[in-house]
C-alpha cells in the first residue's frame, strides 16, 4: 500500500524548541484536533483549522522561553491540560488557556526536558534529574553527562516507576527513586526518547530512542536488565532525530513510528509480518523538523502528519486528496471557493508589502537622525558541531531562522572542507597566509535565496588544534553578522566508547604532580571531544575512546595528583604528552612524566592502517587510469579488447570519480600518520629520524606491507 501525503502550511509562531508542539485529544473519532505549540518569544499558542483557515483558542503573553510542552491530566483519562518549562518554571493550562498552576522549581539551571504522568513531574536540566509527585519534590541524581531526554514506562501498566535517561555519553540510564538501576548503551548520543506505540507496546516497557547521529532503536526495559528488539542504522546518511511519535498514518491497524531530523527529513516506518520496521514513507522539509504528531486537524476524516519546524511553521502531511472528485456543481462550488481564497491572500499581501515599504521608512528615518543609536537585529542560530562515525569527519550545521546571504569560514588549524551532497551554496576560497597571520583557511559560502539551513563537512588532522570560526551573515536590513566558534582539539576524531580491547599491545603514559581532580579533568577536556565540562562525581575516572579514522584506542584514568592514559598508538601518546605538559606549565604546575613504549604496537597500528592505505592507492591508481582507458575506447569503438579488470574501471568511472573527489587528501592524510607514527617511535627513545622522512615516503609511492615494517624495525 503506497502512502501518499499532502503538504499544508497552517501558521508561523516564533522560533521553536525540541519537542514543544502537540495536538490536544479530539472530541470523538475521526474529529479535528486542536494544535498546542510554544516558541522562544515565550506564547504559547492554541489553534484549530476553520474552512481552511488556522483560528486561535487562546494565545499567551511572551515571557520566557518554551523548552519543552507535554500534555497531562489524570491516569487514563483524555489527557487535556497543558505544561510548559520554561526557564527553571512548570506552568500548566486548561485547553481553553486558564493557568491553573505557576511551580517554581528551583534548579540552578534552565530545564531542559519534562515528562509528565498523573501527578508525577520528571525533569532535568543539563545534569540534574528531579522526580516531583503533587510538585513536592521525591528524587534526585546527578547524571555523570548531559541529560537530553527523559521518560518514564507509562504508570498504569507497570506496577514500577521507571524513569530512563537520555545521556550525552551514549548511556540510557534507567532508574528506580535516586539510583541507577542499570545502564544501557546504544549506538549514538540519544536525543530522544518516546514511548513505543504511544504506551510502550505489548509489555508496557518498549522504548523507542532516537540519536544525534541519525540512528533509531526499540529497546525492552526489564525490571533487571535491557533486551534489544531492532535498531536501523542511518545508512543514507540522514540528520539527527529530533523526535518520534507513534500513529497509524498507513491506516492497517498497527501503530507506525514517526520520525522527525534535523536536516528536515520526514520518516514513517510501518512493521512486516516479522514486527520489523520498514520505511514506507519519506519527504524532505527545508529546515529541521522540532516536533511531530499524528492526528487530524485540516479536515474530519483525514489522517495527517503534524510538524513544527526551528523557524515556528506548523505545517501537516495529510491523506486529504489535492484534487477531489466532484459533480458539475460541486466543481463550481470549489472554483468559487478558490477563487475568494486567492483575492483574499492577494490582498493579505499587498497589506504586508505596504507595511513593509512604511517599516523600512521608519528605519531610515531614524537611522538619519542625529539621536539615533545603531542597533543591530537580533537572529537566531541553531548550531551543531558533530564527529561523524562512519567517515571521521566533523558535520557542522548552521540553521538560521531567516534565509543566510553568506557564511565565511576561518580556521588557525589545518583542515579540510569536504563536499556535501545537500549543499547548494557557492564555496569560494581565498588565499592564507598562515606564517604571519594564524590563517590555515578562509572559505565563503554564498547562499542561494530562502536558505535557511546550510551543512559543511570538515577534516581535521590529529595532533593539530585551534579554532574554527563560521560568521553567518542574513538576508535582513540592516545588516549584521554572528559569530559562533568551535574547538578542534588535539585527538578531535576520537569519541568515546564503554568498551575496551585489553588484549592489544598498549603504550603507557603517566604523569604525576601537584594537580587538582578538577584540573586534570580540565585538561582532559580540553584534548578529547564528548567529555563531560563537570569533573564526575567521585575521586577517580576512567574514560574509554576510539579513533574513528583508525580504530586505535584510548583509555584514560585520573585522580588527584596523578594520570594514566594507554594506548595502542604511540603517535596518540606524544599528543598527549605534548599538550599536558604545556597546559601544566600554563598553569605553573610541575609534572613528572614517565612512559612506558611496547615495540608491538608499531606493528599492530601499521597493520590497522595497512587496509586504509591499500583501498586509497588502489583508487587513485584506477582514477589515473580512467582518461587514458577512455581514450582507447574512443579509438577503437568498443571495450572488448581490454581485460576485464580495465572494462570493470571504465564502467564504474564515475562512481570512482566521486568517491576520490569526496575524499581530498586521503592519501596524504595516512601518509602523514605513517610519517608521524615513524618520529613518535623514535622521539620516544631519544632519536631524531626526521632526515629519514624523505626514504620513507619513497617506500609510500611504491607501497609493500612488509616492506614498510622492515624499514620501521630497521631504522
Amino acid at each position: 500500500m503506497d502512502l501518499h501525503l499532502h503538504r499544508a502550511d497552517y501558521l508561523q509562531v516564533g522560533v521553536t524548541s525540541q519537542k514543544t508542539m502537540k495536538l490536544l485529544p479530539a472530541a470523538r473519532h475521526g474529529a479535528t484536533q486542536k494544535v498546542v505549540v510554544g516558541d522562544h518569544d515565550g506564547v504559547v499558542l492554541c489553534f484549530g483549522m476553520k474552512k481552511g483557515e488556522a483560528v486561535a483558542v487562546f494565545k499567551t503573553l511572551p515571557g520566557q522561553k518554551v523548552a519543552r510542552l507535554e500534555l497531562g491530566g489524570l491516569l487514563n483519562m483524555p489527557q487535556e491540560k497543558i505544561f510548559i518549562a520554561a526557564g527553571s518554571e512548570i506552568r500548566g493550562f486548561t485547553k481553553r488557556g486558564k493557568q491553573f498552576l505557576s511551580f517554581e522549581t528551583n534548579l540552578t539551571e534552565s530545564i531542559k526536558a519534562m515528562h509528565i504522568s498523573g501527578s508525577d513531574l520528571f525533569l532535568s536540566a543539563s545534569y540534574i534529574y528531579n522526580h516531583y509527585c503533587d510538585c513536592k519534590d521525591q528524587h534526585y541524581y546527578l547524571s555523570g553527562d548531559k541529560i537530553n531526554d527523559v521518560i518514564c514506562l507509562p504508570a498504569e501498566r507497570v506496577p514500577r516507576v521507571t524513569p530512563v535517561l537520555a545521556c550525552q555519553d551514549r548511556l540510557l540510564r534507567v532508574l528506580q527513586g535516586s539510583d541507577v538501576v542499570y545502564e544501557i548503551e546504544v549506538p549514538g548520543p540519544p536525543t530522544v526518547l518516546a514511548l513505543h506505540n504511544g504506551n510502550g507496546g505489548d509489555s508496557g516497557e518498549d522504548l523507542v530512542f532516537g540519536t544525534s547521529d541519525g540512528k533509531l532503536g526499540l529497546v525492552q526495559i526489564t525490571a533487571s536488565k535491557p533486551i534489544h528488539k531492532w535498531e536501523i542504522r542511518n545508512e543514507k546518511k540522514r540528520g539527527g532525530i529530533l523526535c518520534v511519535d507513534s500513529f497509524d498514518i498507513v491506516g492497517d491497524g498497527v501503530k507506525d513510528v514517526l520520525v522527525g531530523r534535523d536536516d528536515g527529513t520526514v520518516e514513517v516506518y510501518s512493521f512486516d509480518s516479522a514486527n520489523e520496521p520498514v520505511l514506507r514513507f519519506d519527504q524532505v522539509l527545508s529546515e529541521s523538523v522540532t516536533s511531530i504528531q499524528g492526528g487530524c486537524v485540516g479536515k474530519d476524516g483525514y489522517d495527517e502528519i503534524v510538524l513544527s519546524t526551528y523557524s515556528g511553521w506548523v505545517t501537516g502531511l495529510t491523506t486529504e486528496p489535492v484534487h477531489r472528485e466532484s459533480g458539475p456543481g460541486e466543481e463550481l462550488k470549489l472554483n468559487q471557493e478558490m477563487q475568494s481564497k486567492i483575492s483574499s491572500l492577494r490582498s493579505e499581501l499587498e497589506h504586508l508589502q505596504y507595511k513593509v515599504l512604511q517599516e523600512r521608512e521608519k528605519d531610515q528615518q531614524a537611522s538619519q537622525s542625529s539621536k539615533a543609536r545603531s542597533a543591530a537585529p537580533s537572529f537566531s542560530i541553531n548550531d551543531k558541531f558533530t564527529l561523524n562515525t562512519d567517515d571521521a569527519s566533523y558535520s557542522l550545521i548552521l540553521e538560521v531562522q531567516t534565509a543566510i546571504d553568506n557564511v565565511l569560514i576561518q580556521s588557525d588549524v589545518p583542515i579540510d572542507l569536504l563536499d556535501v551532497d545537500k549543499n547548494s551554496a557557492v564555496v569560494s576560497f581565498s588565499s592564507c597566509d598562515s606564517e604571519s597571520s594564524d590563517n590555515f583557511l578562509l572559505a565563503t559560502y554564498r547562499c542561494q535565496a530562502n536558505t535557511t539551513r546550510l551543512e559543511l563537512k570538515i577534516r581535521s588532522i590529529e595532533g593539530q588544534y585551534g579554532t574554527l570560526q563560521a560568521y553567518v551573515t542574513p538576508r535582513i536590513h540592516p545588516k549584521t553578522c554572528q559569530v559562533r566558534q568551535y574547538l578542534i582539539r588535539p585527538l578531535s576524531l576520537h569519541q568515546r566508547s564503554h568498551c575496551i580491547d585489553h588484549d592489544r599491545p598498549m603504550n603507557t603514559l603517566t604523569l604525576t604532580g601537584q594537580f587538582s581532580f578538577a584540573e586534570v579533568h580540565s585538561w582532559v577536556v580540553f584534548c578529547l571531544p564528548e567529555v563531560p565540562e563537570k569533573p564526575p562525581a567521585g575521586e577517580c575516572v576512567t574514560f574509554h575512546f576510539q579513533n574513528t579514522f583508525l580504530d586505535t584506542q584510548l583509555e584514560s584514568t585520573y585522580r588527584k595528583g596523578e594520570g594514566v592514559f594507554k594506548s595502542d598508538n604511540i603517535s596518540t601518546i606524544s599528543i598527549l604528552k605534548d599538550v599536558l605538559s604545556k597546559e601544566a606549565t600554563k598553569k605553573k604546575i610541575n609534572l613528572n612524566i614517565s612512559y612506558e613504549i611496547n615495540e608491538g604496537s608499531v606493528k599492530h597500528t601499521l597493520e590497522l592502517i595497512h587496509p586504509k592505505l591499500e583501498y586509497q592507492l588502489l583508487l587513485a591508481k584506477k582514477v589515473q587510469l580512467i582518461d587514458a582507458l577512455k581514450e582507447l575506447q574512443v579509438h577503437e569503438g568498443n571495450t572488448n579488447f581490454l581485460i576485464p579488470e580495465y572494462r570493470c574501471i571504465l564502467e564504474e568511472a564515475d562512481q570512482l570519480q566521486e568517491e576520490y573527489k569526496k575524499q581530498p587528501a586521503h592519501l596524504e592524510r595516512l601518509y602523514g600518520m605513517i610519517t608521524d607514527l615513524f618520529i613518535d617511535k623514535f622521539k620516544f627513545k631519544g632519536t631524531n629520524v626526521k632526515t629519514k622522512v624523505p626514504l620513507l615516503l619513497e617506500i609510500l609511492d611504491s607501497y609493500d606491507q612488509n616492506a614498510l615494517i622492515a624499514f620501521f624495525d630497521a631504522a
